[in-house]
């Protein structure tokens, strides 16, 4: 299929044909191509014919380069152009994720300091008189079962006070699990990391050094870390 600008060169060219062919009309003779003058006059006329349509083909073949040209360079420049848009679109693409990155990575950091300033300021002072609460109850009981236990058997209202006194240490006891609070479990030998030895009895033998002769008081751990070490009697070797 001829492109547009060929059909309009050949217009063209049919034209400026017609308005030769008139030119010659007028130049011809009224009795036709007689005589060597004639000739030389048409041979004339051919040569400006060929001419023309020489000029005319190579107007036409450096306006189909140049078309083409332009249409390469436009092919090009959309080539590029896309190539551009192309980068910059994984260039957002890659600038929103850093973006949500960051906004995620200080979404966690505010987060843990709301949950660490609540459990720390508020929550921990409550927590520790709780565990207050918890040895002063315990105290207790075991004041009120010495005296059941003095009572020669017989228990009356003090052992049904130490009974309700015990159940108010296990619920206390619950309300602490329910915060994240545990004891520290019981161990033979002495653990720095939750012990703190309060006093030491002479040991016989090298291998009973450090171990555990009674629990003093309870030791509890909060969200995983001591909270408060264990008071304990151990044994000492020397």
């Amino acid at each position: 299929m001829n492109s547009p600008m060929e059909i309009k060169i050949t217009g063209e060219f049919a034209s400026a044909m017609q308005q030769l062919s008139a030119e010659a009309e007028k130049t011809l003779p009224e009795n036709g191509w007689n005589g060597q003058k004639s000739g030389e006059q048409f041979a004339q006329i051919l040569e400006e014919f060929r001419t023309v349509n020489g000029r005319m083909t190579g107007f036409e073949k450096a306006v189909l380069e140049r078309l083409e040209k332009l249409e390469n360079a436009e092919k090009n420049d959309f080539a590029e152009q896309f190539r551009r848009m192309d980068e910059n679109m994984v260039a957002l693409r890659n600038t929103e994720t850093v973006n949500q990155r960051l906004f995620d990575s200080l979404h966690d950091e505010l987060i843990k300091y709301r949950d660490n300033f609540l459990h720390e300021s508020l929550q921990k002072p409550f927590i520790r008189d709780l565990v207050t609460l918890f040895d002063d109850l315990s105290g207790l009981s075991s004041q009120l079962q010495s005296a059941v236990d003095s009572s020669e058997g017989k228990r009356g209202a003090l052992g049904q006070w130490r009974d309700n006194l015990e159940n108010a240490i296990h619920s206390l006891t619950e309300i602490l699990h329910r915060m994240e609070v545990s004891e520290i479990e019981p161990k033979e030998m002495v653990d720095r990391a939750f012990h703190r030895v309060i006093s030491y009895e002479p040991a016989d033998y090298a291998e009973e050094d450090g171990r555990i002769v009674m629990r003093v008081k309870r030791g509890f751990l909060w969200r995983d870390q001591v909270l408060r070490p264990e008071e304990v009697v151990a044994k000492r070797f020397s």
